[in-house]
């Protein structure tokens, strides 16, 4: 597509998502208008009590509209972009200590009740077979409250031209530093969410998160070898000030790769030098390093390792089907003592975190969120629960990691951003590199493999560099590293200063049957990690 075809194309796209959509009695006025609070209150008013009126002891109904916004693009062309909308209810209720649950798109006065009363009779139907009643850790009514997103710039209301523009000088700066091939795309997400409980609360949240990505390849003339490198972004939950600077530069604490915005330009120019350098870098020796782990890695690990495994409901095993259970059993946690890591390692679970991809003030059981350690000087201390779950911990109250990804799918304990503590000890990454005599250093997220109780494990990344007697001696390729979950975190040796901190992210990561996406931030320094094997991925095809 050229660009005056876009430009015109793009325009016609933007202007399908004001178009109204059946059902519901207001109309929606465009990408970025949000629906008057005084009408969606009306309409969970309604549903709570048609829901009390078919028995429900307790009551949720969430209203949401979600906005989602894509832009492709590969070397000088606009591939496509997409613009969606989704509007609609869903209701959970709890009969006779029953779940039930129901979602529709039809939100006038009679659909809303309708679905409200369905979601009763399912769950009085589902009483039938229930063998234990549900119990719900106390919360409070929040009453009337709002959140939203600390951006300084909706990035909905960006022109698609000016982030084609910046996607397009992207895939230049690459193809001017010796690319061959460059594909990059943006994506953004707005939910609109409002929820509203028999216990009184009416919360009101505006949560935005965004994401840049490329991949750049460069293709040896010669030989017909290529090697590529992803962009090293971060998904973040920012708006457009994550892009391109912004007057108000006041989002305090939210640090990446490239400072408080990722360049975009800067990281594709690097892209195509360093994919070009891979080539001739030599072949890794398999055998045993000492690594140390750029946090645009490590997140990846700590996702995998750390914040799956630590999910109550993989550890009972409920969630099996999708990616296993655990092998962190309640048996481990209980004894008081079991050594997840090093006394260096502490892992904590925070949906507070500003800039954090998971960062809300309220979950969607409506709890306000929280920070809580997982493990602490290397033992296990906690997991991840919600409502009708810390109960088996003994403990009463949730932990706030309730979500779902839309209003038509029911909500359950989802992975809040789960992070290593950085300590205050002016370890910088060129200091911790010149303690290593012999070692990797790895930057960005690569390839992964992980059993099905989240224990052994296999990562490689986007860049290695060799150390030698405290010094990078040059770039080295085709590395994985294995280890198992409890060996790898006790070989953790020393971590950088927090001023290193930065956060990485999955902004798809998947879980449930039926499926359902979400986005979790992971932070860390950079971190040494002691004699862990590396293998040669190499391929002679």
């Amino acid at each position: 597509m050229e660009r005056r075809d876009f430009i015109k194309y793009g325009g016609m796209a933007a202007g399908a998502l004001s178009v109204p959509i059946v059902g519901h009695p207001f109309p929606l006025d465009g990408a970025i208008t949000p629906i008057p609070t005084a009408d969606k209150k009306r309409l969970a008013d309604i549903a709570l009590e048609a829901a009390r009126g078919a028995g429900a002891t307790y009551a949720d109904v969430r209203i949401g509209r979600y906005l989602n916004q894509q832009l492709f693009t590969r070397e000088d062309k606009v591939q496509n972009t997409v613009s969606t909308e989704s509007f609609g209810a869903g209701i959970r209720v709890i009969v006779r200590g029953t779940w039930g649950f129901a979602a529709s798109n039809d939100l006038t006065e009679d659909g809303i009740a309708r679905t409200a009363r369905e979601a009763a009779a399912i769950a009085l139907a589902n009483s039938a077979i229930q063998q234990e009643p549900v119990q719900l850790a106390p919360e409070p009514g929040h009453g009337e409250v709002s959140w939203r997103t600390p951006i300084q710039q909706n990035a909905f209301e960006i022109p698609m031209e000016e982030k084609a523009d910046l996607l397009l000088t992207a895939n230049a700066a690459a193809l001017e530093n010796g690319a061959n091939f460059v594909n990059s795309a943006l994506f953004m997400v707005n939910e609109q969410k409002y929820f509203a409980s028999s216990e009184g609360s009416y919360i009101d949240q505006d949560v935005h998160r965004i994401w840049p990505t490329m991949n750049v390849t460069v293709v040896d003339s010669n030989t017909g070898k290529f090697q590529s490198r992803n962009g090293l972004s971060d998904p973040m939950g920012l708006g457009w000030e994550y892009l391109v600077p912004s007057a108000d530069e006041t989002y305090d604490g939210v640090v990446t790769r490239y400072g408080k915005r990722y360049d975009i330009v800067a990281d594709a120019a690097a892209a195509a030098e360093q994919a070009r350098e891979m080539l001739s870098a030599p072949s890794v020796e398999a055998g045993q390093y000492d690594l140390v782990l750029d946090p645009s890695h490590l997140w990846l690990t700590i996702h995998e390792s750390v914040g799956h495994p630590l999910e109550l409901d993989r550890v009972l095993g409920y969630e099996a089907n999708y990616a296993g259970t655990s092998f962190a059993t309640m048996d481990k946690w209980e004894s008081g003592d079991f050594n997840y890591g090093s006394p260096l390692v502490n892992l904590v679970a925070d949906k507070t975190q500003r800039g954090s991809l998971g960062h809300v003030g309220y979950d969607d059981e409506g709890v306000r969120t929280k920070r809580w350690h997982l493990v602490k000087d290397g033992i296990l201390v906690n997991y991840q629960a919600i409502r009708d779950q810390v109960h088996m911990l003994g403990q009463t109250e949730s932990h706030g990691c309730c979500y779902a990804d839309n209003w038509s799918s029911v909500q359950f304990q989802r992975m809040p951003n789960v992070s290593l503590e950085a300590p205050s000890n002016g370890v910088s990454v060129e200091d911790m590199i010149s303690g290593v005599e012999k070692g990797i250093y790895i930057v960005g997220r690569g390839s992964y493999s992980i059993d099905q109780q989240r224990y052994n494990f296999q990562f490689g990344g986007q860049l290695y560099y060799e150390i030698r007697n405290g010094e990078i001696v040059g770039m080295v390729r085709d590395v994985a590293y294995q280890s198992n979950t409890q060996e790898f975190w006790n070989s953790c040796s020393q971590i950088c200063d927090v001023s290193d901190y930065r956060l990485g992210g999955s902004f798809f990561d998947g879980k449930g049957q039926p499926g359902q996406v979400s986005a979790v931030s992971h932070g860390c320094s950079t971190t040494r990690f002691d004699q862990v094997n590396v293998i040669n991925t190499a391929r002679n095809i």
